[in-house]
């Protein structure tokens, strides 16, 4: 029953993030290079996901929590979705296309929460069948990219359609998960509860209090990637974008599986201070690349590639930190915080300014048209905020007096 419960949801994840990965990395180009968004209009719409996260404790607690079984919230909210991402090609401008975009988000976003409390629950042996699990959302975040590749699609509305359709089959397939009744039906939630407030308990460490500190601040040059690499690439005509892409999800694997490794030897300071070490690179590659001429692919490539170290040794190493911290009766609480924290409100003005900043360094010709950015001061401005955070973290942080390297991995996301 394991094997078959660990295949189900080995599936479950992969179609998750195949509808992820399907739209969001090609979404600034097709908004840019299609629709003619401005940059601050697409660094709100990227910002859509941050307002579906800040939604998402609600629709979790108030919901899931009490009155519905999770397989079956999943799969109104795949299926939902999925003719939401169908409807979103025909919002052609930012005043239609923008609110149908929270719509969706909110919508997908608590499928991660659920998806993961769901599997944790049914799992014999989270600690060990989870990490390899949630494996597969990497996997599905690959084959979303090169199916939209393969259908160039990446400026073009056939991605929201090729992500509703897996949506609806996300949603359909979700029935076939082991059911799972609300924990909380009946029982009176209180709102500092389903947001997580009980976690703020825990600033009054001051070593978490920076933690939680850098981890906003980081957010807010974290984004700019996200935001901007779309448009970016398409106007440095690289073919193939979105498999070339693809290969951060490979270095995720890799540096996901040396996270316990390093967890172990060096614990929390140095850990989380290289990923955001990785941070600075990325961006300063970034930069370099824009007038690097035959060096270019090699500085984009390195990018790319540093995503594992970014991504895993930043965001996962930072949740295990919180899970150390925490009492078995804040836990989820604090876990809930910092998500609220690094894909709600950080997202959110990370998003803004990414987009900010990109039309500042718009460059137009004579009648007001754009027709390129300065892309060596966009990719700068996220490198130097980096470094002031990098400064923050290594004098004020201090390794926890516990250390937890070898704990469950759980709750968390690989996003590109």
């Amino acid at each position: 029953m394991q094997t078959q419960l660990k295949i189900k949801l080995s599936v479950f994840m992969f179609l998750q993030y195949f509808i992820w990965g399907a739209w969001y990395v090609s979404m600034g180009a097709y908004l840019f290079n299609t629709l003619k968004f401005e940059g601050p209009q697409i660094g709100l719409a990227y910002g859509a996901f941050a307002i579906g996260a800040m939604i998402s404790p609600f629709l979790v607690g108030l919901i899931a929590d009490r009155w519905f079984a999770s397989e079956k919230l999943l799969a109104v909210l795949g299926i939902l979705g999925g003719a939401m991402l169908c409807v979103l090609p025909q919002m052609r401008t930012f005043a239609t296309f923008y609110p149908a975009l929270i719509f969706y988000c909110a919508l997908y976003v608590p499928t991660l929460a659920l998806g993961n409390s769901l599997s944790l629950h049914h799992l014999a042996n989270a600690k060990t069948d989870f990490p390899r699990v949630k494996m597969l959302s990497a996997v599905g975040w690959i084959a979303g990219l090169v199916a939209l590749n393969a259908l160039h699609g990446a400026e073009s509305p056939i991605q929201f359609y090729l992500a509703g359709g897996a949506s609806i089959v996300f949603g359909l397939f979700s029935l076939t998960l082991p059911h799972t009744p609300p924990k909380k039906a009946g029982a009176n939630v209180s709102l500092g509860e389903i947001l997580g407030l009980d976690a703020l308990a825990l600033l009054k460490k001051p070593s978490f209090a920076i933690f939680i500190l850098c981890m906003f601040l980081i957010c807010i040059p974290l984004y700019f990637y996200f935001v901007n690499l779309g448009v970016y690439l398409t106007e440095m005509k690289w073919e193939n974008m979105l498999v070339k892409t693809s290969f951060a999800q490979v270095s995720d694997v890799i540096f996901f599986l040396l996270l316990p490794l390093f967890l172990k030897r060096f614990g929390y300071k140095v850990t989380i201070f290289m990923g955001i070490l990785c941070w600075v690179l990325r961006y300063f590659a970034l930069a370099h690349s824009a007038n690097a001429g035959a060096a270019q692919t090699a500085f984009i490539f390195t990018a790319i590639l540093l995503h594992g170290c970014c991504y895993d040794f930043l965001f996962i190493a930072g949740q295990l930190y919180v899970d150390d911290e925490a009492n078995e009766r804040i836990r989820g609480a604090c876990q809930g915080f910092i998500a609220f924290i690094l894909w709600g409100v950080g997202a959110f003005v990370g998003t803004m300014l990414a987009g900010k900043v990109l039309g500042k360094y718009a460059l137009t010709d004579a009648a007001g048209k754009v027709i390129g950015h300065d892309w060596q001061k966009v990719w700068l401005t996220p490198a130097y905020l980096a470094i002031g955070v990098l400064v923050i973290f290594l004098i004020f942080f201090r390794n926890p007096t516990k250390q937890g390297a070898t704990n469950v991995i759980a709750g968390t996301d690989a996003k590109a």
